[in-house]
Order: C-alpha cells, then structure tokens, then sequence
C-alpha cells in the first residue's frame, strides 16, 4: 500500500518582530520556537511539508520594517534548503503571495498551522484555506498572542496599563475563543503530540478526522 503524503505545515510569522516588540513580555507563549521547532522536526520526520512564513512592512518603520533586521526566524528555528519561504504583507499567508500555487504544485490537501498570532495570522490563514478547500489542522499549542486592549482603550497605553485595564481581554480568552471559532467550522484542533504522531489520543475537532494513534488520517492508495 502506497501512502500519499499530503500534508504541509505554515510555519506562520515566528519571527523577530514579535520579540523586539513591546507586547512581548505579555506574549502567551514565550517558548513558542521551541514548541515550532518541535513541531517542525515531526513533520519533517514525516516526510510532509515545511513552508516558512514571515511577514513584512516595507516603509513602516515598524519591527515589521525589513529595513530594520528583525523581518527574521526567531532562534532556533532554520528552513532547511528545498522548504519554501515566503513573505507577506496580508493577515493571510495566501492573499499576498503564490502558496496557493505552490500547494497545488506540491499536490498538497491538508495544512498545519502554527505561529504568531493565534487570532490574528494564524486564524485568519486557517479560514481562508478551509475556504480553498483544504483540510486544516490548527496547532494552537504551537501558537502565541498577547491581551488585547479594549476597543475604546486610549492609544498608546503602556504594557502595564494594559494589563492593569479590565476591559482588557486576557491572551487566555483569545486562544479560547479562536478554538471555539475553529473547531467544526474551519479546522481541527490538535496538540503537537498528536500532529507528530506522539500521543494516542488528542481533541479531535469536527472539522476532521484523527486517526487511532493520533495522526490526521492520510490518503492512502492500494
């Protein structure tokens, strides 16, 4: 029986920027590489998929700014030669470059998503690839955010007003909620154990099928 591997992980937005930013020390999960590294060597092992995002802001003067040398992979996370590496100007990983193509071309059905932010890029991308028609499987422990302040907030508030604020909702409700939101509409929630076939059991979201050790069901071809 010939197995068809299938799969892609987006490797979304874990990137310098975030750290050199000034959230950062509110960021969910600050060993976020190390859960993406992970994530990364599983998949890897597998014989699926790497593709790399990063996104960028030319003239913004932001952390996003490529100008400014944060437009970067945090350590210790490092493509290997042959993985695709992309940047975007768009929420999305699909609007402002050609992954679409390049999946197509890869024969690729299903795609993994982890990165930075939960709600934000991850999200986003996790929607509109349930939209194209692929099978999405979101890693949300392999994914960070920050609190978000209140819409009617006042600009410019510093970390600690932020979090001092109880309009403001905590990074917690924000990955719950994006699960809620996922979870049998656009994509199926699972661990890295379970994605990298290390665990015999996960939440499975409706949005597909796991299968009995763990691993999304593949194609497979007699």
């Amino acid at each position: 029986m010939l197995v068809i591997m299938t799969r892609a992980l987006l490797v979304i937005d874990v990137q310098e920027s975030f750290r050199q930013g000034p959230l950062w020390p509110a960021i969910s999960n600050p060993g976020i590489a190390g859960d993406v590294a992970r994530l990364v060597d599983g998949v890897r092992a597998s014989g699926d998929l790497v593709v790399w995002v990063l996104h960028c802001e030319p003239g913004s003067g932001t952390v996003f700014d490529p100008a400014r040398g944060h437009v970067r992979y945090l350590d210790p996370l490092k493509p290997r030669a042959g993985e695709p590496q992309l940047t975007k100007t768009s929420h999305n990983a699909f609007t402002t470059t050609n992954l679409q193509q390049l999946l197509t071309q890869q024969g690729i059905t299903e795609v993994i998503v982890c990165g930075i932010r939960t709600e934000q890029c991850c999200e986003t991308t996790a929607r509109v690839a349930s939209d194209l028609g692929y099978r999405v499987t979101f890693v949300t422990e392999a994914t960070g955010t920050n609190p978000v302040a209140h819409r009617d907030a006042p600009q410019g508030q510093t970390i600690g007003q932020l979090l001092a604020d109880p309009r403001t909702l905590p990074a917690s409700a924000i990955i719950e909620r994006t699960e809620y939101a996922l979870a049998g509409r656009f994509a199926t929630i699972a661990t890295i154990a379970a994605v990298t076939g290390q665990a015999v059991a996960t939440r499975p979201g409706p949005a597909g099928r796991l299968s009995q050790s763990g691993k999304p069901a593949r194609l497979t071809r007699s």
